[in-house]
């Protein structure tokens, strides 16, 4: 069986009239003799130069994680070889010009002390820069999952269109676009790791199906703790759903204490952020009873070791002083 094409491909998508034909000023046509946009140039062979310099990033532009390493990757190649592909641009009527698509490729150009590279002139509308954008950075794997994930937010907002239809204008299937979409419901700081690559969607998605929050934060510190792969993330996942940690959905009112206390709720938090595992208060500030879960023989030892060591350390800074 042959394989499938991803999606329809940024070719097919500036050609086919999915909402909106780009559109070619007339002095760009096929006529011999052509006025060009002050700042761009042409061969013989009818290819349009532009200094990398003039040209200014997309406002619709999905991604913003530039990864430095493949950066520097990309420049070290563009020095050898130059920019193969032509940047997509659209002018901007004030001597420079939006990058449309392509631009790593710029930013290697501008990088590697280029003065030219070859570029396609178009215009299309806000939601049309998104899609161009969009397509071309899933083809070249360019998006982390976050930016993806915004990346079709956008486009449903702008456009006011459906999961189905973003997956049929990106070439994805349906499930792909909603499973992206459903990670901007982690917490803040949980889709920062996933946009750096400290966790990956699988870890993101075993995250979310935890149903109580304080549980989902104790796995996410273990994960970033322990290596945890997506296998192990998933297991622990089912383990805190289930022997009574899951939120309930109709748990017992708790005779009153001090746990109402923002401050004593806060405690609690900070112990369980500290260990990287479930902590339970019970009781008040004068009297009660901290519960600690472990999992294993090495989750017992790690938060033994947490604890010990920063008595340790406390004892010695009490000497010191």
């Amino acid at each position: 069986m042959a394989r499938q094409a991803l999606g329809k491909g940024l070719d097919a998508l500036m050609q086919e009239n999915l909402s909106e034909e780009p559109t070619v000023s007339p002095e760009l046509s096929s006529n011999p003799v052509r006025k060009l946009p002050k700042g761009i140039t042409t061969d013989q062979d009818g290819t349009l130069w532009v200094d990398p310099n003039l040209l200014k990033p997309n406002p619709h532009q999905p991604r913003q994680y530039f990864d430095e390493i493949k950066l520097a990757e990309l420049t070290d190649s563009v020095k050898q070889e130059g920019v193969l592909s032509p940047i997509i641009i659209e002018d901007a009527e004030d001597g420079t010009f939006f990058i449309i698509a392509g631009e790593r490729r710029s930013r290697a150009a501008r990088a590697a002390g280029l003065t030219k590279v070859p570029v396609q002139l178009r215009k299309y509308t806000d939601v049309r820069k998104l899609e161009v954008a969009l397509i071309e950075n899933i083809q070249r794997t360019d998006l982390n999952p976050v930016e993806e994930a915004q990346a079709y937010g956008q486009l449903m907002q702008m456009e006011g269109i459906t999961q189905e239809q973003v997956a049929q204008r990106v070439g994805k299937n349906r499930s792909t676009v909603a499973n992206s979409l459903r990670l901007l419901k982690l917490p803040e700081d949980m889709l920062t790791a996933l946009a750096s690559g400290s966790i990956t969607s699988g870890h993101a998605r075993a995250l979310l199906s935890i149903i109580n929050p304080a549980d989902q934060r104790v796995l996410f510190g273990r994960i970033l703790g322990q290596g945890l792969s997506v296998r192990q993330c998933e297991q622990q996942a089912q383990e805190l759903n289930g022997g009574g940690r899951a939120a309930k959905k109709n748990p017992k009112k708790e005779k009153p204490n001090d746990f109402a206390d923002p401050n004593y709720k806060a405690l609690e938090q900070g112990l369980i952020g500290t260990l990287g595992t479930k902590v339970k208060l019970s009781g008040n500030f004068d009297k009660g009873t901290i519960t600690i879960d472990y999992f294993s023989k090495e989750d017992l030892d790690r938060i033994y070791s947490i604890i010990v060591n920063k008595k340790t350390a406390e004892s010695d800074s009490a000497e010191k002083s």
